[in-house]
């Protein structure tokens, strides 16, 4: 598609998040750029090129983009809220059950020859908090409810519809905190998010409670989460998403209960190509002066 609307498209060629010069080497006469998870900061954004005209996000997730200084340049920002939806459901799920049984573990001893005995705990009949009750924390209640589970959630933008329809409990956060067995975060990064979840809500929590992270690195407090793993207040958790990324040290490394997978939610043959045809037909739009639901900066200088 992208290929037959421009004339020439620039592939980054690192197969990595691109950063700072990297990213400026590569938009001499570009229009429109396709960002996957590059670091677009106020300063790169202030030397781009007048010719780029939007940055089309691969994804719904912008903490990496600095969204006034492109707002300032007059650049459109884009994003792709729900296209990766299922597929970062199913990984919280996942790691929700994983970390309840304690599989990664399990697994690695079956494979050097152990046969250990280990007491998990079963997801029918307990709580599941889910802070964020967007596309991914719905679909991931319509699972949680076909699992036999309680469901309550936290969102501003509460949506009332669908709690009714599927049984899910309105509540404040700290309701969802202190009172669930299982706490999913389906969040943006922001200065008022980053370490929601530290050591004082911590030792608010259910005794035993898991805490997944599928969506944004910097909402758990790490540090405070091994502390709560060693001395038993938390049963286990299950991260996707990391502070400090690629992951070269936690002090959640080498913990029982713990999962820990490389940002990968939104990696299914399934989610790529939602998020790929969706980034470039808002690029697209944007270019051609068409209506665009999902630039998130449409007041622009």
């Amino acid at each position: 598609m992208i290929e037959a609307f421009a004339d020439e498209v620039v592939y980054n060629d690192l197969g990595r998040p691109l950063k700072g010069g990297e990213i400026l080497e590569r938009l001499a006469g570009v229009d429109g750029y396709i960002a996957g998870v590059d670091y677009i900061t106020a300063d790169v954004v202030e030397k781009m090129p007048a010719s780029v005209k939007v940055i089309s996000r691969y994804g719904a997730g912008v903490d990496r983009v600095d969204i006034p200084a492109c707002t300032k340049r007059g650049i459109a920002v884009t994003s792709t809220p729900g296209a990766n939806a299922v597929a970062v459901c199913e990984l919280a799920f996942g790691l929700m059950l994983a970390a309840a049984r304690n599989i990664p573990k399990l697994h690695a001893a079956v494979e050097g020859g152990e046969w250990p005995r280990s007491e998990g705990v079963e997801l029918y009949g307990k709580t599941l908090g889910i802070v964020g009750l967007g596309a991914i924390g719905r679909n991931l209640a319509k699972r949680a409810v076909a699992f036999g589970m309680a469901v309550q959630a936290y969102d501003p933008y509460f949506d009332d519809a669908f709690a009714k329809e599927k049984g899910v409990k309105k509540a404040e956060l700290d309701e969802v905190l202190s009172s669930s067995d299982f706490i999913s975060l389906h969040v943006p990064l922001s200065d008022s998010t980053r370490h929601m979840i530290d050591a004082e809500r911590i030792g608010r929590m259910k005794k035993g409670a898991v805490i997944i992270n599928t969506a944004r690195g910097g909402l758990v407090d790490e540090a405070a989460a091994a502390t709560a793993l060693k001395d038993g207040r938390l049963g286990g958790v299950g991260l996707d998403a990391f502070e400090q990324e690629p992951l070269a040290d936690s002090p959640l490394k080498g913990l029982d209960r713990v999962v820990l997978t490389p940002h990968t939610g939104a990696h299914t043959g399934e989610a790529v190509r939602n998020m790929g045809l969706m980034a470039v037909e808002n690029c697209i739009s944007v270019l051609k002066g068409e209506e665009c639901r999902y630039v998130l900066n449409k007041q622009r200088g």
